[in-house]
């Protein structure tokens, strides 16, 4: 499309999820459509299709493990696919783009290692092969667009040739004239995110997440009339609604506040991308690609409202402190110039400080290129100058306002939820714009959202504050995007189920037998073992196990249990996995012949006598801890689970004196992992370590698939699951793949039924009192655990509000589910508690000497 224009560019950027498919393409072009009919001009930036910039990443490593035949493809695979749903030809641009990606992975697996410079030009791949595909999509929609090559516009500022240039760089703003002329003709242009080139003419990347950024740029240099981010939620929000449903759309920020969010750990967009907008004067959108109606946040010179308020709560994970003390600081003049120093020749990045007489503590950010060995530098630099401790897995959790300091008095009351947590670090900006405590890592998540619901929950609906995620994505929308549960179908069967009192598990067979049915499935897996300490009902064992599962034990009561009431039930279909179980367990399990795996040294080193002519399976910490809080992360350094990589010479010699063959290796990294590409991941480790071994032909990659929490929630695609595996397969053939499923078969199929009690209403919020508590579900208060919680009396009338759904037993963390979206309710009601069929009644007590819930299963 051309004829010279004066009207200025709306830059318009979408993410990997709002271009990962060609539907998306359809929105894209409507909504561009709608500026270019309105006589505006159009620049649309876009990152890589979704998941491929992760698959890039990864693929040197594969590449140098052999694996890069079978990487390519899969990352060609995936552009392929999406070309034969769009009925799109595969564009020559892209063929090129195939044929040089496959270049660079085999120059990669020949020297075996990959530069700086060849890691940004495979990352920069991502863009460019989506660039192809958006070209053809665009015109398919009845559109003229313009391509332009991002690196011939985004010039590096950085022109080095460390790591940093390469995958880290940033350029400048300013108006371009050159650009603008060169724009000046066209009415639609599209280029890519994250790229951009130096001076030498490599290709070089803005970092992770730098496809905002590049937009800026782009609006910046434009003189834009507005930047739009269009992604895959309705803008920023006064919380992660991860973690509360309660998180209320910001519809009205000002630079600096978007700016405070972004840096305290809002994910929506990235940090930089503000202040190339915020010194252009340029207005910033964020917007949702799917739900494009709704007003999204606008981000201005002006805040929504300027007086003194909290907007945000924030919590940002994967914190480290250096904590430096001692006595010849105090008085000494330089001594934080001279520390500092070292950490900018260290190139060490400080976030937050704290300073006393004593005693000076700053955080660092997440950084994946800061490793031990940069952190053992800086540590040695620094002790010529005071005492040096690093604390590690630390977390900040942030309260984001305008003038904080002037509402701080009204901060006390909720700043009690501190009052038993050790605080590492606080913090009071010197913008006046936030005001953060570091604390234990663990405590991160749990403690925000407890802010946020004493400081934000209840605030009415203003020109800042708009409605609650909750209300955002209410059950009307939830049940148009996925197949609705089965416990909608038998309803009514549900209600007459429903005790008078107390709670009732109630199981769906169908649903175990589906999900069982499919794991079974999974070509590449030779066996799987149901971990069945996530619901150990007899009758869902014999479901599980009819289906050609195995169960896999953690204590001789599970091994008894199971033995007693599946029917058929053979040793070799037992995987014995105990964790510093007592050695009659050990022996008890020889004497059966189930599959034994040992989990530490000392079993080997202090009882070898009792495995003489065993065959053993070795548990191990695989460092990479996975899962939707602590408590359920299984690997890493503080996990009590396996045996550290660097331990496993000493487990073979241990083996081999008890007279023991090792022969197979286990890793189980945590649960509620969605990233298809895990298990992969685990069973590369495995296969790498296999090879100190002489015996091993099975690696259990373990489980911990994942499970949405909420209706609108990602779904683990356990067919990509698969193609991963298959890879595996490909790349370590020697060996037989299993697994251990345990939350995934039985999650979904159960459901808790309680009634309603009581209703009360405080100051600012609505409780519905149900008949049991964490007596039956302890998940909540021990996971921070989101299960949806349905009025099942009343399912499908008009909410009525937020309301908090808690239980009778006389304790505060008594809490089933904060800030929910509810109809009006009354005494008696049947309140329904999804996917609670793992990890339920099987966790039950007595406490209050209140009784747990029973249980059924549906036919």
């Amino acid at each position: 499309m051309s004829g010279a224009l004066s009207q200025p560019f709306i830059v318009m950027k979408f993410g990997g999820t709002s271009v990962a498919r060609p539907e998306n393409w359809d929105v894209i072009a409507r909504l561009a459509r709608r500026h270019l009919e309105s006589g505006k001009r159009v620049l649309i930036v876009h990152s890589a299709l979704s998941g491929v910039s992760n698959a890039l990443e990864a693929l040197p490593a594969a590449a140098m493990d052999g694996r890069a035949e079978a990487a390519v493809a899969e990352i060609e695979a995936r552009h392929r696919e999406f070309a034969g749903q769009a009925g799109l030809s595969i564009p020559p641009a892209l063929e090129l783009l195939f044929e040089r990606i496959a270049t660079l992975a085999a120059g990669i697996a020949l020297v075996g290692e990959a530069s700086a410079r060849v890691r940004a030009e495979l990352m920069a791949h991502g863009e460019l092969m989506a660039s192809a595909l958006g070209l053809a999509a665009l015109a398919r929609a009845g559109l003229e667009p313009t391509a332009l090559d991002a690196r011939d516009a985004i010039a590096a500022r950085n022109n080095g040739e460390d790591a940093r240039a390469y995958l880290d760089n940033t350029s400048d703003a300013d108006p371009d004239a050159e650009l603008q002329a060169r724009l000046n003709s066209e009415t639609l242009v599209l280029t890519q995110g994250f790229i951009a080139r130096n001076a030498r003419g490599d290709t070089v990347v803005l970092g992770r997440g730098g496809s905002d950024t590049s937009a800026a740029y782009f609006a910046a240099k434009l003189q834009a009339e507005k930047l739009e981010i269009w992604t895959d939620v309705p803008g920023l929000f006064s919380a992660d609604p991860r973690l509360t449903s309660g998180a209320r759309l910001l519809k009205a920020l000002s630079y600096e506040e978007a700016q405070e969010i972004a840096t305290m750990g809002g994910k929506v967009i990235h940090p930089r991308c503000i202040g190339p907008a915020r010194r252009a004067n340029i207005p910033v959108e964020v917007r949702d690609t799917f739900r494009p109606d709704l007003p999204g946040t606008r981000i201005s010179g002006a805040p929504g409202d300027d007086r003194p308020s909290l907007k945000a709560v924030s919590v940002k994970s994967d914190i480290r402190l250096v904590v430096m003390e001692g006595a010849g600081m105090w008085r000494q003049a330089g001594f934080l110039a001279d520390v500092f120093t070292v950490f900018k020749t260290c190139g060490v990045s400080v976030d937050l400080v704290s300073t006393s007489e004593t005693n000076v503590t700053v955080s660092l950010d997440p950084d994946p290129g800061l490793d031990t060995n940069r952190l053992d530098h800086l540590k040695r630099e620094l002790e010529p100058l005071c005492r040096v401790r690093i604390i590690e897995n630390a977390a900040a959790v942030s309260m984001v306002g305008y003038g904080i300091r002037r509402i701080l008095h009204q901060l006390a009351p909720a700043l009690e939820a501190f009052q038993d947590k050790p605080i590492l670090l606080v913090s009071q900006a010197a913008n006046d714009l936030n005001f953060t405590v570091v604390v234990d890592g663990p405590e991160g998540k749990a403690l925000a959202a407890r802010l946020h619901e004493s400081l934000i929950g209840s605030v009415s609906q203003s020109r800042v504050f708009g409605p609650s995620w909750a209300e955002i994505t209410g059950p009307a929308e939830a049940k148009d995007r996925r197949d609705p549960p089965w416990w909608q179908a038998r309803r009514d069967a549900l209600l007459d189920l429903a005790p008078g009192t107390g709670g009732l598990y109630v199981y769906d067979r169908a649903t175990v037998a589906s999900k069982a049915a499919a794991v079974a499935g999974l070509g590449s897996v030779s066996r799987a073992f149901y971990a069945m300490k996530a619901n150990n009902h007899p009758a869902l064992l014999n479901t599980i196990h009819g289906a050609g599962l195995g169960l896999e034990c953690v204590s001789m009561g599970e091994v008894a249990h199971a033995r007693k009431h599946v029917n058929a039930l053979k040793p070799d279909e037992i995987l014995f996995t105990p964790n510093f179980a007592p050695r009659e367990e050990y022996e008890a399990a020889l004497r059966l012949g189930v599959n034994l795996t040992i989990d530490g040294l000392h079993p080997l080193t202090q009882w070898p006598e009792m495995f003489k002519g065993a065959d053993l399976i070795l548990r191990v910490n695989p460092d990479r801890p996975k899962g939707h809080h602590e408590h359920v992360k299984t690997a890493g350094p503080k996990a009590k689970f396996g045996i550290a990589l660097d331990m496993l010479p000493a487990a073979r010699a241990a083996a081999e004196a008890a007279g023991a063959r090792i022969v197979g290796l286990h890793a189980h990294a945590g649960s509620g992992v969605a990233e298809a590409e895990h298990w992969r991941e685990i069973g590369t480790i495995l296969a790498q370590a296999a090879e100190r071994f002489n015996h091993v032909r099975l690696l259990n990659v373990g489980g911990g698939l994942g499970v949405p929490e909420m209706p609108d929630a990602p779904v683990l695609d356990l067919a990509k699951v698969e193609r991963n595996l298959q890879t595996l397969k490909k790349a370590a053939p020697g060996f037989d793949l299993w697994m251990e499923p345990g939350r995934y078969l039985v999650a979904e199929s159960g459901v808790l039924l309680t009634r309603v009690t009581q209703i009360k209403h405080t100051m600012s919020t609505r409780f519905i009192g149900v008949s049991t508590g964490m007596n039956s579900l302890i998940r909540p208060a021990l996971y921070g655990a989101r299960h949806e919680i349905v009025n099942l009396t009343r399912f499908g009338d008009a909410p009525a509000g937020m309301a908090s759904i808690v239980g009778p037993v006389c304790e505060s963390a008594d809490l089933l589910g904060a800030d929910r979206l509810m109809p009006e309710t009354e005494e008696d009601d049947v309140i329904l508690i999804a996917t609670a069929g793992a990890y339920g009644q099987v966790m039950g007590s007595r406490y209050n000497l209140r009784e747990p819930a029973g249980e059924y299963v549906l036919d």
